[in-house]
């Protein structure tokens, strides 16, 4: 299973390293994901990860 925000669908970013020469390596920003159990559309208690900014900007309701 992919690490992705349940909610937002927020995953791993990819781009360049760049250092003072500008050469360029590849390299990947990973989401900042937590495990949580949240509350679905139909009451049921799942276990999912969600993004920290899912989190904060309260578009998920814990369980």
């Amino acid at each position: 299973m992919a690490r992705k925000c349940h909610i937002t669908g927020l995953g791993t970013v990819y781009g360049n390293k760049r250092p003072h020469s500008l050469k360029a390596s590849r390299r990947s920003w990973k989401a900042n994901l937590h495990k949580i159990r949240i509350k679905d559309k139909d009451g049921k208690i799942k276990r999912v990860y969600v993004s920290t900014r899912a989190m904060r900007s309260g578009l998920v309701e814990r369980a």
